[in-house]
């Protein structure tokens, strides 16, 4: 068959699709689109078992859902038929998407999740659950390994001499990053590494008789937090 032969059917099944529709299609197409809302449903609940950023999006969650169940549906359309699949690439290609991501790892997700809807509306569902078992192992032995210890911004204003301060961080990792000295108060910034929870010597130093602030922050990459 040559391909202005199979042009040619593809253009006739798209004008008698409506027409066509048998039992055995109704139940593939049911079957790939359950399967993979089950399989959004599954990425959605790994991504917010490991998500370690800021604040939890749920929106992005959400999203991770619908693009498994809509990448789906394009490939089950486009798989059937070759003038559906050029007129398909031509509207998604006058698509553009200016949401940025804010985390990196956000990108291996929603590309797990269009690589899940388009095994999934293939029929490849044994790939599908093989590529499931995979990821949730990789991100499994990522954050085991992860270490426990975080790092803390910690800034002390003060009064006078930082001797006593300095007695309190002597046996907790520190590093002294600035230090701002004016006329009565004085002000210093320590990077420092803790255990997440063991912020218990913050208690010490704002019992210090000269330290009237102690402020302590944490920060992943660029992003801080209190």
């Amino acid at each position: 068959m040559s391909v202005k032969d199979i042009i040619k059917k593809s253009v006739l099944e798209s004008f008698s699709f409506n027409q066509s529709i048998t039992l055995q299609t109704i139940l593939q197409i049911s079957m790939a689109l359950i399967v993979s809302f089950l399989m959004g449903l599954l990425i959605y609940a790994i991504y917010r078992k490991f998500f370690c950023g800021v604040v939890f999006c749920r929106t992005f969650g959400i999203t991770l859902i619908g693009m498994t169940v809509l990448t789906s549906m394009v490939t089950l359309a486009i798989s059937t038929n070759v003038v559906i699949s050029l007129g398909m690439v031509g509207a998604l290609s006058i698509v553009r998407f200016r949401t940025a991501v804010k985390d990196p790892i956000d990108l291996l997700y929603l590309f797990w999740a269009v690589s899940t809807g388009i095994t999934v509306g293939a029929n490849m569902y044994i790939l599908s659950a093989a590529g499931a078992l995979i990821m949730v192992f990789m991100l499994w032995l990522i954050c085991r390994r992860q270490d426990t210890r975080r790092a803390f911004m910690l800034i002390v204003s003060y009064q006078g001499s930082a001797e006593e301060i300095e007695k309190l961080l002597c046996e907790t990792p520190h590093t002294l990053k600035s230090k701002t000295m004016r006329a009565e108060m004085s002000e210093a910034v320590y990077d420092i590494t803790i255990k997440r929870g063991n912020d218990a010597f913050t208690e010490n130093l704002r019992a210090l008789a000269n330290v009237n602030n102690v402020t302590l922050v944490e920060y992943n990459g660029s992003t801080m937090r209190k």
